[in-house]
Order: C-alpha cells, then sequence, then structure tokens
C-alpha cells in the first residue's frame, strides 16, 4: 500500500524537513491542510460573507461508516472550551461545538455559525447575521439568546474574553441576529474570535445559565459529531449527529463544508507513548498522536501505517510571577541566561529535523507577526552572567519547584536538562510531575510551583498567546503595565504596517521582563492507519471529512 505524508504550509521547518522527507520510503500526497502531532487577515473591516476556497482532500467519493480509534496522549479535565487553552479540551471539544467565525487554512477569519459579518464605519459593532436552521444536538434550534448567553459567558471567563475585549458585550438584535458592541475599534477582534482555544463554542442558553461562571457539566453543541459517552480516565465516545447542518462552501481549513463521514470517534485517553506505538502498528488504533520521534523508523517501517508531521508550535518555560523566586525579574534573567537551548531541545526532540532554534513569539512565515527584537537575550549559555543575576536576585537556596508531566515527554526531557543545568548555577531545582489534568490543577496554585514547561500552538496573532497579557489571568500571572500598554497599542493601530515598530518593541520588551522563555519551534508528529483518508490540521486535528474503509 503507497505511504502518505502530509506536509505542513511553507515554513523555515519545511524547508529544512524537505530534503529528508523526499528521501524517505513515504511517497507524499497533497494535503489541503496541516496534520497534527496531537498537543495545542486583519479582519476588522467589511464583510466576511464570502469565505476563501480551498481544496478537499477528500475523493471525490469517501467512504462512509465505520469507527475511527484515536490513541490520545493527554486526557481532558473539561470538555468546555471556553474555560481552557488546552489541547487535550480543544482537539474533542471542536469536533462538537461550533464558533460565530473560524479560520481557513490561511489563518484568515471566516463565518461558520454567523451566515456574514459587517463591521460599523467606526469599528465600535459588528454584526452577526446568524444561518438559519442550525440545531444543537438536543434538537432545538438555535438563536440569537443562545448566542448572546455563550458569547457574553465566554467575555467572561476566557483568557481571550478578558484580555483582549474588555467592556464588549453581546446583544441579541432580533431572533436571528447579533451584535457585538466594542468599547474602543481593534485590528484584531475577529481574530480573537476566531481563537481555537479557549474557543467561543455557541451552547444551548440554558446550559449556560445553569452552570454560571464554572464550566459546563453538559455537552450540547453544533458540530457534525455529538457526545455519546465520556468515560472519565478511558475514553471519550463521539458520534456523527445526524441533523448537523453544514456551511455550503467548499471544505477549507476550519471553515466551510463539514461532514461526518464515519460514524464513530473514539479519543482513548493512552498516555504511555510506547503503548500508542505498539497501537497504532497493530491496528489496535487508526491514528496516534504525538508520536515520539525516536519511533520514526519504526513508523515507516510499518507497512500498513504513515507518519505525518505539522507545526506544532512553540515549546516555553513559564514562571511564576505572582510568588517565589521568580516574582523577581532579576531570577528570571539569570535562568535564561543559563539555559544551553539547543541541549535541551535535542533532549525533548531527539533530532534537529524536529526543532529550530528561533526568538520569536511568532514563527518566522507569520510575517506580520514574527520579529526578532530582542535575540541576544536568547540562547545566552552564560553561567558566570547567570550567578550574577542570580546573587542579585537574593536567592538564599532555597528549592525551586518545576511543574512538569510525562504525559508529553518533550515536556518532560526538556524540564530534566533544564534542571541539570540550573544546577550548575547553584539553583536547587526538583521536578514535580504529574499527569496532564491533575498539572494543570497544579499550576493554579501560586504556592506549590516555580515554573511549567508547556508548549503553545500557532497562533494568528500575539495576542492570543494566553502568557502575555496581565488581565488574561493566565497561570504565572504576568503582572506588567508596560506589555499591557504595548498590547493596546499594537490593537488599536490603523493598519498591521503601522503596528510592525510596536510588535518589535513588543518582542524586545518580553525577552526583557521574561513572562516565559521560548525554547523553540517544533514540529508534531502522528501515525495514521493508510485505510484512514483526509486527515487535516489547522492548530489541531480536523477529523471531520475524515473516512475509513476499515469496516
Amino acid at each position: 500500500m503507497e505511504k502518505r505524508r502530509s506536509l505542513f504550509t511553507d515554513s523555515p521547518l519545511k524547508k529544512k524537513l524537505l530534503p529528508i522527507l523526499l528521501a524517505s520510503v513515504f511517497a507524499l500526497t497533497a494535503c489541503g491542510g496541516q496534520t497534527t502531532g496531537g498537543h495545542t487577515s486583519e479582519g476588522n473591516a467589511g464583510s466576511g460573507s464570502t469565505p476563501a476556497q480551498g481544496n478537499s482532500t477528500q475523493a471525490e467519493s469517501p467512504a462512509t461508516g465505520g469507527v475511527i480509534n484515536i490513541a490520545y496522549p493527554a486526557k481532558a479535565a473539561t470538555l468546555d472550551p471556553h474555560t481552557t487553552t488546552n489541547a487535550s479540551t480543544k482537539d474533542i471539544a471542536r469536533q462538537i461545538f461550533e464558533p460565530l467565525v473560524t479560520l481557513n487554512s490561511k489563518y484568515e477569519v471566516v463565518p461558520m455559525l454567523a451566515e456574514s459579518y459587517e463591521v460599523s464605519q467606526d469599528g465600535l459593532s459588528i454584526t452577526f447575521p446568524l444561518r438559519k436552521g442550525v440545531k444543537f444536538h438536543n434538537g432545538k434550534e438555535m438563536t440569537a439568546d443562545d448566542v448572546v448567553a455563550s458569547m457574553n459567558k465566554w467575555l467572561k471567563v476566557s483568557t481571550q474574553g478578558k484580555a483582549n475585549l474588555s467592556g464588549a458585550a453581546f446583544t441579541a438584535k432580533d431572533p436571528s441576529t447579533v451584535v457585538l458592541t466594542l468599547q474602543k475599534p481593534s485590528l484584531l477582534t475577529l481574530h480573537i474570535l476566531a481563537d481555537t482555544a479557549p474557543f467561543p463554542a455557541i451552547m444551548p442558553k440554558e446550559i449556560i445559565e445553569e452552570s454560571g461562571v464554572e464550566a459546563v457539566k453538559t455537552f450540547i453543541g453544533t458540530g457534525p459529531f455529538q457526545l455519546e459517552e465520556w468515560k472519565q480516565d478511558q475514553y471519550v465516545h463521539l458520534k456523527k449527529y445526524p441533523d448537523y447542518a453544514s456551511r455550503t462552501e467548499a471544505s477549507d481549513g476550519l471553515g466551510g463544508k463539514k461532514e461526518a463521514l464515519v460514524d464513530d470517534l473514539y479519543f482513548h485517553y493512552v498516555t504511555d507513548e510506547s503503548t500508542r506505538v505498539a497501537g497504532i502498528t497493530t491496528g489496535e488504533y487508526d491514528i496516534a498522536f504525538s508520536i515520539p520521534f525516536d519511533n520514526a523508523e519504526q513508523i515507516e517501517n510499518s507497512p500498513d501505517v504513515s507518519s505525518f508531521v505539522s507545526e506544532g508550535g512553540m515549546t516555553t518555560f513559564v514562571f511564576n510571577k505572582k510568588s517565589g523566586l521568580f516574582s523577581n525579574v532579576k531570577a528570571r534573567q539569570a535562568v535564561n541566561a543559563a539555559l544551553d537551548i539547543e541541549e535541551i531541545l535535542i533532549s525533548a526532540y531527539r533530532d534537529s529535523r524536529y526543532y529550530t532554534l528561533d526568538s520569536g513569539l511568532a514563527l518566522p512565515n507569520q510575517s506580520d507577526w514574527h520579529s526578532q527584537a530582542g535575540k541576544e537575550e536568547y540562547n545566552q549559555h552564560n553561567l558566570d552572567k547567570a550567578k550574577q543575576l542570580l546573587a542579585e536576585s537574593g536567592y538564599k537556596g532555597e528549592e525551586v519547584t518545576i511543574l512538569v508531566t510525562r504525559d508529553y515527554p518533550d515536556y518532560y526531557n526538556a524540564a530534566v536538562v533544564a534542571q541539570q543545568q540550573l544546577q550548575a548555577i547553584g539553583l536547587n531545582a526538583k521536578l514535580d510531575v504529574y499527569d496532564w489534568p491533575t498539572m494543570q490543577e497544579r499550576r493554579k496554585d501560586e504556592k506549590v510551583w516555580d515554573f511549567f514547561v508547556v508548549g503553545f500552538a500557532v497562533r494568528p496573532t500575539l495576542h492570543q498567546l494566553p502568557f502575555l497579557d496581565s488581565r488574561g489571568g493566565y497561570p504565572g500571572w504576568t503582572n506588567s503595565p508596560e506589555i499591557d500598554k504595548l498590547l493596546d497599542e499594537i490593537q488599536s493601530a490603523p493598519s498591521i504596517a503601522e503596528a510592525k515598530p510596536l510588535v518589535d518593541q513588543l518582542q524586545a520588551l518580553v525577552w526583557q521582563e521574561l513572562p516565559i522563555i521560548k525554547l523553540g519551534n517544533r514540529v508534531n508528529m502522528a501515525a495514521v492507519a493508510n485505510h484512514v483518508q483526509g486527515l487535516q490540521d489547522v492548530i489541531g486535528p480536523i477529523l471531520w471529512n475524515v473516512s475509513t474503509t476499515k469496516k
């Protein structure tokens, strides 16, 4: 059977991998989007009634029916996408829920549950006519009241809403039209509304009201799949929603036509990486996410399985800036000066094909947002400077806790090497290791950790990185009025071109204040059985329009 490999969109990572991929035994097939490894346009003028068109990866008559079993690396603490940035929630929830607007394969904003959108001339309101005939999984037709309840809750509880849309509110103009009113115009509003995590899913009004400000407990959306069963710590079972109302435009990224081609999806929680690899190669699973790079050759040599590579975003250390040693910027700068980032990334990703050293908060191919300002602070590996900064911070030998999970082996391996490097400058560093859901809970308590290791998926704008804005409340608790001011000035800029100098200032300031340390850009690798067709990725897996010939 012919091997298949999906390549990500044009980028330095693609150029770096291309000679190796061409030399492999895989025959390449073109895909319209990226393929996931399982981890995490200006758009403020005119109408969005016509999404960009794209080519479907499906054959003209794809197979229908069947079951796809997925080996997923981390357990979800919730399936409510309003309340978390975690990939383990997002990757499942996006199959169940839908937003008003979404992103196509070029990261452009296009309508989804909105029929279209129109921005007022002064930029202070956006009107969204809603699609008619869209039904929730309980059979109720979606109305403006459901959208208003869902969106106003998202504005209050999500990091994106709190950080970027303060004071905004949705109201119902009529039963099939909603209006977003803003306190000030923004270059980024539509991109924020199309964010993928935490994404503003539309749910029935009564479920929103029942939950208050807490995460919902009943998971009813409008998407192509509905929740059938969530067996904690074992699996999530999604079932085809027979009354799904699709858009009619060609499928393109997260936009356009959606069809549940298979009857059932099972996300099996398989936290052990060797078990995921064994399961995909023996046929127990049809898709396995987060394949270790050490197992690339094994996947390549499996006759019925293909590997898939996608842009994975960036890997970071996030400091606790509310409590403990790293509330002192000198201590954060000491860690940054000490790190040998190349050594950390080699430990995490095993091969230079799978990561790129880069100081920018955006990927290099995101030309509007990528900046090299402050790069002189990146990957210094200057132990003498680090020791001096640590002494200036007033460090007295207290224990420093690195919070990490084994569920993502790259995070754990990065933490182990960082611990060794920090011990070399006199930091009393220890690892505190938990499964992913427990780590998520632990990081809410500023008294029990000092920094944690985590990856952030590709985001269309810098403002959608949750760790930057003080008002977002993301664990780590950035508290920089200067960063907040620059973020606001970028949002208020009349155009991306006029915002670019501010982006450079922001990038340089981040490397001085260090709310996080960016280690580098990574790729993700998944493994897919050859009987599965059409898998795509835009900041996570797209499982609609995916078929299987295995019955």
